[in-house]
């Protein structure tokens, strides 16, 4: 691919978080989309005409195997991440798909194997560890700027309204607060981290086994991390990241901040980084590298990066009992 040419986009699974990626997307000129897919034909018309995308198929499968689609982003219900992904992959197509990239770590596994094995570039869709304030705040622990990093205290929650329904609440299609938004503090635990030695998780479950509620405790050799994750509740959504010299605290909400606090020596230093649009820019922009230096995953979130992500959720999964079949 010339450097010159802008890179192409598919899109399929055409919900809200498919609609704030396009929206980020229009904001760059080296990415056009050029196809859009929906099992719904109306819904595929209606999003090709918003983002002025001349194809607008009612199949995933046409959208694979359009040539003039260089990279599919999936933002179709968790259950059918690993299955579209790796037959995008086996089609040709570069691929970008939502978090989490499975509901198994065993499909993650296949979905790493299959980028391999056909020289596809493949990214689960972290958006978060490519903003500004993230990558500045990891780049400052990593130096040492709050000494020796031992705590860590995240979460995500809002309230959503069982009665309403929908794919949250949906057991089939991998709905509950653990694989849809705790996976971010376990994200930020991670990279701030790594691998914990031990996992404590609880749960509050609804009757049809959906967790509604997950608290996780991550023991390190020297560190703890204290998440939590809700879809009955809300939290401030700060993240706090404590140190032996100091603790830096990512402005709400944090998986998306717009900023952060340094509080060493009794002083606060306030730090301010605006986003480019909602901030899913960012990915899209490391995709464009990435394709155009011919590399299979980004060397920022690494296939083994999701990998080990993967595991980490499934012993949480295991743990609490959650099961999707």
């Amino acid at each position: 691919m010339e450097n010159n040419n802008k890179i192409k986009w598919g899109i399929i699974g055409l919900g809200n978080i498919a609609n704030q990626f396009a929206d980020d997307l229009l904001l760059l000129e080296e990415a056009e989309i050029v196809a859009v897919a929906s099992r719904n034909k109306d819904k595929a018309a209606e999003f090709a005409k918003k983002y002025n995308c001349h194809k607008g198929y009612d199949s995933y499968e046409a959208l694979f195997a359009d040539a003039s689609v260089d990279i599919v982003y999936i933002a179709t219900p968790h259950d059918s991440h690993a299955e579209l992904s790796i037959k995008a992959m086996q089609s040709g197509k570069h691929v970008l798909c939502e978090k989490p990239m499975s509901l198994s770590y065993p499909d993650a596994i296949r979905m790493i194997e299959t980028s391999i094995k056909h020289n596809t570039f493949f990214m689960e869709a972290f958006w978060t560890r490519f903003l500004p304030s993230v990558k500045e705040v990891l780049e400052k622990v990593n130096k040492g700027i709050i000494g020796e990093l031992r705590y860590v205290k995240a979460d995500f929650a809002f309230y959503a309204d069982e009665k309403q329904g929908g794919r949250l609440f949906n057991k089939n299609q991998g709905g509950g607060a653990l694989f849809d938004i705790g996976v971010y503090p376990l994200f930020l635990s991670y990279i701030m981290l790594g691998i914990p030695k031990e996992i404590i998780a609880k749960s509050i479950y609804n009757a049809n086994g959906i967790d509604l509620q997950t608290a996780m405790v991550l023991q390190y050799e020297s560190a703890q991390a204290i998440l939590h994750a809700s879809i009955v509740s809300e939290s401030d959504m700060k993240a706090t990241l404590s140190g032996t010299e100091g603790t830096i605290v990512l402005n709400a909400p944090w998986f998306v901040a717009d900023g952060y606090s340094l509080f060493k020596d009794n002083h606060e230093t306030v730090f301010s980084l605006s986003n480019l649009g909602k901030g899913y820019t960012y990915e899209a922009m490391e995709c464009h590298k990435c394709i155009r230096n011919n590399r299979i995953e980004s060397q920022l979130w690494s296939h083994q990066n999701s990998l080990d992500l993967s595991r980490i959720v499934e012993e949480i999964k295991n743990q609490i009992g959650l099961s999707f079949s």
